[in-house]
């Protein structure tokens, strides 16, 4: 898809440090409305006023005081920052706290899809399953290999698929910050600070018992991983928990990892320091009846969805309340911590 692009110029305060913001989580925090989707609800009537701050003279805004590292793609904030030809949160998250600040923003984005808490982010303090669990997994893998012709592993090799995407994220954020003016070359040496951490995950860790049962003992380990390891004890963390299928969804694996969620607020430690945003309330209802049927009349889909379910549907509204919801939880944070 061509995107013609309006750069924006946002005045920045260049004597005060950068506020750095990190973004992580699995497929959902990629971003997986389509473009394509959003260009065709930004000229509709009904959706048309929704959408109209993120065009300007025909051309998608680029606004230069919000800047966005994705792994191997970043540059000024406008849309595009999700998978291929997608968006995700990033886009209205970034409007949100650039409109506030004016400090120069930066948005460090760590998603993979496919990711659990209980073994791929799995935070240093949870430590690793029991010599048994660890075993059994070993034996199952190479049981799998051996069908497929596939190399065997050893029990290393396991252990080291636990916690692999924490350790990736916090090299990539270390990585993007020591590269930051060969990366972002406006960057004028103001120094940086981090301001807060959006966690959007939990679909995987359904599927796996211990996973379930033990997500809140993760989550909690998780904050206070990611606080020690960036040297920033009272971290702003916004949670964004689990919404597909919206508020009459509830039940089920789904309703223990929201509970796990929803549990994070009640620790004492993070009183006041972390913020859980429902997203089922977003969950786009016209997208949903239309996907039931959805090949039976493809073009109307089209114009209100673009992915499945457990994607939120491939909703562009939903991908940008939520976006939105994530921006004012985390400045409703740091007032409240300051």
């Amino acid at each position: 898809m061509i995107c013609l692009l309006n750069a924006q110029t946002y005045g920045v305060d260049t004597s005060k440090k950068v506020k750095v913001f990190i973004l992580a989580g699995q497929s959902n925090m990629e971003g997986k409305a389509k473009l394509s989707l959003l260009q065709y609800q930004i000229e509709q009537p009904e959706t048309r006023d929704f959408f109209k701050h993120l065009k300007k003279e025909g051309k998608w805004v680029v606004r230069d005081d919000v800047w966005i590292n994705y792994l191997d793609r970043r540059g000024n904030l406008t849309v595009g920052y999700g998978s291929r030809n997608c968006f995700g949160p990033e886009l209205e998250f970034g409007n949100t706290v650039g409109d506030h600040f004016k400090e120069q923003v930066l948005i460090i984005k760590t998603a993979w899809g496919g990711k659990s808490i209980g073994r791929d982010f799995r935070p240093p303090s949870s430590g690793l399953p029991s010599d048994e669990k660890l075993n059994q997994i070993l034996k199952q893998t190479n049981e799998r290999n051996r069908n497929r012709k596939r190399p065997e592993v050893t029990l290393d090799d396991i252990k080291e698929t636990y916690g692999r995407f924490y350790r990736e994220m916090m090299r990539e954020i270390d990585t993007t910050l020591k590269e930051l003016k060969t990366r972002f070359p406006d960057y004028k040496g103001q120094g940086y600070e981090f301001a807060g951490f959006v966690w959007f995950q939990g679909w995987n860790d359904m599927f796996d018992k211990d996973f379930l049962a033990d997500y809140g003992k993760h989550m909690a380990n998780f904050i206070r991983d990611v606080r020690k390891d960036l040297k920033a004890p009272n971290l702003p963390f916004v949670i964004g928990q689990m919404g597909q299928g919206g508020v009459d969804d509830t039940g089920g694996n789904k309703q223990i990892i929201k509970d796990h969620q929803a549990s994070m607020e009640k620790i004492p430690e993070f009183k006041g320091n972390v913020k859980v945003v429902r997203t089922d309330v977003f969950w786009d209802k016209k997208a949903a009846e239309l996907v039931k049927n959805w090949r039976d009349h493809i073009e109307e889909w089209n114009k209100v969805g673009s992915d499945f379910g457990y994607h939120y549907l491939g909703s562009a509204i939903t991908f940008s309340k939520i976006g939105r919801a994530f921006g004012q939880a985390m400045l409703e944070l740091m007032k409240t911590g300051k």
